[in-house]
């Protein structure tokens, strides 16, 4: 067969094509021709193109809800109107002021009521207004001074209340009610006294709120496109705002991470029917498994730690609530103990000068310490003593605080070259460095702790009680058995070698001969490692003096500097997390606070605001016809549901199917919302006020305008009996209108009101309205 093809063409020959040597030249032309056709081409695309755009313009169609529009601007209407007014302190803005304050300044706080994401964004008003953080905010109605950007900083809780309204209407529509339930919620919640309060107030609630509807909203849009358009954008954006909002909620008060269970109880139940859906392939439904976790678990925990990193970024300096923190932690902020001990010595040597602070912290951050005095021969209660020199818990830094880490086996107070770092499981002495005495404890009662042992520093009386003053060093926090000592990032316990007693902050009191200061003690049985029994060396320097006089000298000195050191984010979230749980306030009884029972009565208001010369002031007080009205709602609706479910039992079906999965919906959301944001509260052992059910009753708003159209659909079997019932409909929400109008110069706090009106508002005599007398 020949090679050049299976017709005989000679080889080096193409069929009816050009010779071998003028080949790919002819090609090339070719390609230049036919890519110079495609340019023209394209060229005169282009140029129709743009002759069509200017011969008709380019139209883009957007569906706009005017209702949504017209609700949105009444809501910023109610919510703006005359904002900056009164231009003084109204009751918490006296306590979330400061913080702004500090965001300003950047200094560094602790507030034990929850995350700092709200805090951020009344900052973040400050911020556009120009608020330089200078401002003494130390009492309820003083007036702000020309700096304060009052409007800014009301500004944010003012937006999310107004936005709130139009919400609510959507998420009616969303659960599949008619325009009309939709318009009564989103009505009710614009007309509600103790929510407008609450939003035209440098305060959380509003923000708060906003959020825990934003992610019930978004979950319900996210559910609606399930069936329609699966892992479309649309579909996703909703499943991500959903987690976004549930952060948001959290991180502003711990209170939204009831909504966020909320939203993740009804995203389970519907996962779990997802499972069980035949037409779905396992890949299919493993994805859709794999989405919600991603957005409703991952997004939550990493948008929460966000948070706190920038929180952490923006203060940086020390500030009024370090002692609070641990060493490590305070080192970590600029000024403050960094300028002290930042830059120390790392590893504690033989040698070494110390303070000891207690980890634990309570009743108060204080080190370890001794003074010249003794314990009393004989107590109050008849009990004796050794008389030796006491050891306490001091909550001041002082001079008596420094401690000398010793050798037993040498006599030598002072670090040797090379140094001789200290390791677990070391013996050491600990000497007072001011006296010179060694840290002992023996079989004495302590004070305070009978069952605990008396801690002193020895003095030898020259009688038959010898010295018992080794202590075994245990590093808590250690990586391996030969960690070494480290200044502020080692936790270790003091084990007394004689006794095996551990050196402990009992934290009772000692009386007027112990000068007040915190009971040390030597605890036997020690079972874990509590925090009382934990220490760690703050302040470190290699001490150089043997002479007690030098030394004395030497400790009155600042530390040196050496080396730098720095906490890990992760490290310093964990510890401000721990803090804010963990850390309480004593909890006094308060003028306005209530208990829960209380406020579904609305047997409970709080004077927030009274103007200096007129009678003129704000209340937050909610609108009785709406109160009433959503527990009555709350209450039929569980009678129903129960009633439909015993039926269902016996199949007897009285709605639709559909009818039936949004009524239960429905009542899943608000129902358990309601229930979620207001029965923890009977558990909670704090003050409580009467805007702490502002959440709760949100849900209640939504729920009771679906409860009326569901009467008037299912329960009204004529249309003589539905006409009658919108009439009553129209007659209870002008009734609430009224009421609101009437409550509103307590709600504004713009119109002075004579002793006559305010008696007149006084509709219960719990209720605290100010009236003056003269």
């Amino acid at each position: 067969m020949p090679i050049g093809g299976s017709r005989g063409v000679p080889s080096g020959r193409v069929p009816n094509g050009p010779p071998p040597g003028r080949f790919r030249g002819v090609t090339r032309r070719g390609e230049r021709a036919a890519g110079l056709r495609e340019t023209l081409a394209s060229s005169k695309l282009l140029s129709y193109t743009m002759l069509g755009v200017l011969k008709r313009p380019i139209v883009v169609t957007a569906d706009i809800n005017l209702n949504v529009v017209a609700l949105t601007g009444v809501g910023l209407l109610s919510r703006l109107w005359q904002l900056s007014y009164p231009r003084a302190v109204v009751f918490d803005e006296v306590y979330y002021g400061q913080y702004i304050s500090f965001y300003m300044k950047r200094i560094f706080f602790l507030d034990d009521s929850g995350p700092p994401f709200g805090h951020m964004l009344l900052a973040l008003g400050g911020y556009l207004g120009g608020f330089d953080g200078n401002f003494l905010w130390n009492r309820i109605g003083a007036e702000y001074s020309s700096n304060v950007p009052v409007w800014s900083l009301r500004l944010l809780p003012a937006l999310a209340g107004a936005l709130s309204v139009p919400m609510a209407y959507q998420i009616v529509s969303e659960l599949h009610f008619s325009h009309s339930a939709a318009m009564g919620a989103a009505l009710l919640m614009l007309i509600e006294n103790a929510l407008i309060t609450q939003s035209r107030l440098m305060l959380l609630e509003s923000l708060l709120i906003f959020f825990n509807l934003l992610a019930v909203l978004s979950y319900l849009k996210f559910f609606n496109s399930q069936k329609h358009s699966p892992f479309s954008l649309h579909w996703w954006s909703w499943l991500m705002l959903t987690g976004v909002a549930c952060s948001c909620a959290v991180g502003i008060k711990y209170m939204g991470v009831f909504t966020y269970l909320l939203v993740l109880g009804v995203a389970a139940f519907h996962a779990w029917h997802l499972i069980g859906d035949q037409t779905l392939s396992n890949g299919r439904v493993f994805s859709h498994l794999l989405a919600r976790a991603v957005a409703l678990l991952g997004v939550p925990v990493i948008l929460y730690l966000l948070l706190f990193y920038v929180h952490l970024m923006l203060l940086y300096r020390s500030g009024p609530h370090d002692q609070i923190m641990s060493s490590a932690f305070q080192a970590s902020l600029e000024g403050g103990l960094a300028r002290i001990t930042q830059g120390q010595p790392l590893e504690v040597a033989f040698g070494s000068q110390v303070t000891l602070r207690s980890v634990f912290g309570k009743p108060l951050p204080c080190w370890l310490h001794s003074h010249q005095s003794t314990y009393p021969m004989i107590y109050d209660n008849g009990r004796g003593s050794s008389h030796q020199q006491q050891v306490t818990c001091y909550p001041f830094k002082d001079v008596n605080n420094w401690w000398i880490v010793k050798d037993p086996g040498r006599h030598q107070l002072v670090v040797n070259s090379p140094l001789r770092p200290v390791r677990h499981g070391d013996v050491v002495q600990l000497v007072h460095g001011m006296t010179a005495r060694l840290l002992n404890t023996h079989d004495v009662a302590a004070p305070l702790s009978p069952h605990a042992q008396e801690v002193s520093c020895y003095i030898d009386y020259n009688i038959s009680m010898p010295a018992q003053n080794l202590w075994r060093l245990d590093i808590v926090n250690r990586e391996s058995d030969r960690d070494v000592w480290k200044t502020i990032l080692s936790e270790v316990r003091f084990v007394h070698v004689n006794t095996s007693a551990v050196l402990k902050l009992s934290g009772a009191h000692l009386p007027d001969w112990g000068f007040r200061q915190l009971e040390i003690v030597g605890e036997k049985l020690s079972r874990g490692h509590h925090g009382s029994m934990v220490w760690n060396v703050e302040e470190h320097r290699y001490g150089k003096s043997q002479e007690q006089r030098e030394r004395e000298l030497e400790l009155h000195s600042p530390t040196e500097v050496d080396i730098s050191r720095n906490l890990s984010f992760m490290a310093r979230f964990s510890e401000l997390q721990w803090r804010m749980l963990t850390l309480r306030t004593e909890d006094s009884e308060h003028r306005y606070s209530s208990t829960p029972l209380q406020w579904v009565t609305l047997d409970t208001s709080i004077a927030y605001w009274l103007h200096p010369k007129t009678s003129a002031q704000i209340h937050l007080l909610g609108n009785v016809v709406i109160w009433a009205s959503a527990s009555l709602a709350t209450a039929a609706y569980t009678l129903l549901f129960f009633w439909y479910l015993l039926r269902r039992r016996r199949n007897v079906c009285d709605l639709p199917e559909d009818a039936w999965q949004h009524w239960a919906l429905a009542g899943a959301l608000c129902i358990g919302g309601w229930a979620l944001n207001y029965l923890p509260f009977f558990l909670m052992e704090k003050t409580l006020f009467l805007y702490h059910y502002l959440p709760a009753l949100t849900f209640q708003i939504l729920l009771l305008p679906m409860v009326l159209q569901h009467v008037s659909d299912y329960l009204c079997r004529s249309q003589l009996q539905r006409s009658l019932l919108s009439a009553l409909v129209i007659a209870w929400f002008s009734t609430a209108c009224h009421v609101s109008n009437m409550l509103r110069p307590l709600t504004y706090g713009d119109r002075p009101l004579s002793p006559s009106e305010l008696q007149a508002l006084r509709w219960k005599d719990s209720w605290d309205i100010l009236i003056r007398k003269h």
